[in-house]
C-alpha cells in the first residue's frame, strides 16, 4: 500500500497532484492551486471529467469555450457558505485566473460525456447538519448522487466542529456489490482553523492488514483505497475537508465496521 498522507509541496501554484498512477488505483484523481491575483492556470481534461471547487476566493473560469466569468465568494472557507464551482466534461479545456488570492481544487474521475460544462453551486447547495453529539459535522453537497450532474464523481465538503469525529461511525465503501455496497476510492483534502492546528485519521481494514493512522495538518491531503476512515479534530480547532471520490458506479453503499455499528443503530 503506498503513502496515504500527501504534504502540500510549496504554497503557491499547483501544490497537489495526485493521480490514479501516483495512488495506485483506477478512479479519482485530485489537483489543488493555490493562487495570487493575477495567476493564470489551465488544463486540458482528456478522457477525465472535472469539478472545479473555488475553496475560498475569486477567478475568472473559461471552461469547454464558454467564458463564465469571475466566480467565488467566500473568501475564507470557514465563513461555511456554498462554494462555487464547475463541472467541466472529458475532452474540454479550462483555464483559470485568480482575481483574488485562490484556492482552486480539482476533483476528476473518469468521463462519459454524459453531462455539459455548468456551473454547480451555490444555488442548490445548503449547509445540512449530520450526526449527533460529538460525532455532529456539516455538509454541503456539491455532486453527491442525488445530483445528476456526473458521470462518475461525488464530491462534497464537511465541516466538523472543535472536538467532534467525522466520518464515522466508522465505516468502509471497499466492494463493487451493489446495492450491498459500492467500490469508491476517496480522497479528504485538509483544512484547519486556526491554522497551526492539527486532526487525525485512522484508515484501516477490519482484517488488520491495512491500520495507519496519521495526524494531518493544514492543506493535507489522505487517501483511502479501502478500509474504515474515520477521522477527528481536538478541542480549540475546526475542520473542514473536501471529499472527492469515484469507482465503477456512481453511488454511494457503505458498511459500517461492526465494532462500532451499535453507535449508528442507536442514534438512528
Amino acid at each position: 500500500m503506498g503513502d496515504l498522507l500527501a504534504r502540500p509541496q510549496g504554497t503557491r501554484g499547483k501544490v497537489h497532484d495526485v493521480t490514479p498512477d501516483s495512488a495506485g488505483w483506477g478512479y479519482v484523481g485530485f489537483g489543488l492551486y493555490r493562487l495570487e491575483p493575477g495567476d493564470r492556470v489551465a488544463e486540458t481534461t482528456g478522457t477525465r471529467e472535472v469539478i472545479l471547487v473555488l475553496v475560498e476566493g475569486r477567478a475568472r473560469l473559461t471552461a469547454a469555450g464558454i467564458a463564465f466569468g469571475e466566480m467565488g465568494e467566500r473568501m475564507d472557507v470557514f465563513e461555511k457558505t456554498p462554494p462555487h464551482c464547475l463541472y467541466v466534461p472529458n475532452g474540454s479545456n479550462w483555464s483559470a485566473e485568480a482575481t483574488t488570492s485562490c484556492t482552486l481544487a480539482v476533483c476528476s474521475a473518469p468521463g462519459k460525456g454524459g453531462h455539459p460544462v455548468r456551473r454547480l453551486g451555490p444555488d442548490g447547495i445548503t449547509l445540512t447538519p449530520r450526526g449527533k453529539g460529538a460525532n455532529t459535522r456539516f455538509v454541503n453537497n456539491i455532486a453527491m448522487e442525488m445530483q445528476e450532474v456526473a458521470d462518475s464523481l461525488l464530491v462534497t465538503e464537511v465541516f466538523t466542529p472543535a472536538g467532534n469525529w467525522s466520518s464515522y461511525p466508522s465505516h468502509r465503501h471497499d466492494e463493487d456489490d451493489f446495492p450491498r455496497m459500492t467500490y469508491l476510492e476517496e480522497t479528504y483534502y485538509m483544512r484547519l482553523n486556526p491554522a497551526q492546528g492539527f486532526g487525525v485519521q485512522r484508515v484501516y481494514t477490519e482484517d488488520g492488514s491495512l491500520d495507519e493512522t496519521m495526524a494531518v495538518r493544514n492543506h493535507d491531503v489522505t487517501l483511502v483505497p479501502k478500509g474504515h476512515h474515520p477521522c477527528g479534530v481536538p478541542y480549540g480547532y475546526e475542520m473542514y475537508y473536501l471529499n472527492v471520490m469515484a469507482g465503477p458506479l456512481r453511488k454511494w453503499r457503505f458498511r459500517n465496521d461492526p465494532d462500532h455499528d451499535w453507535i449508528y443503530q442507536r442514534d438512528l
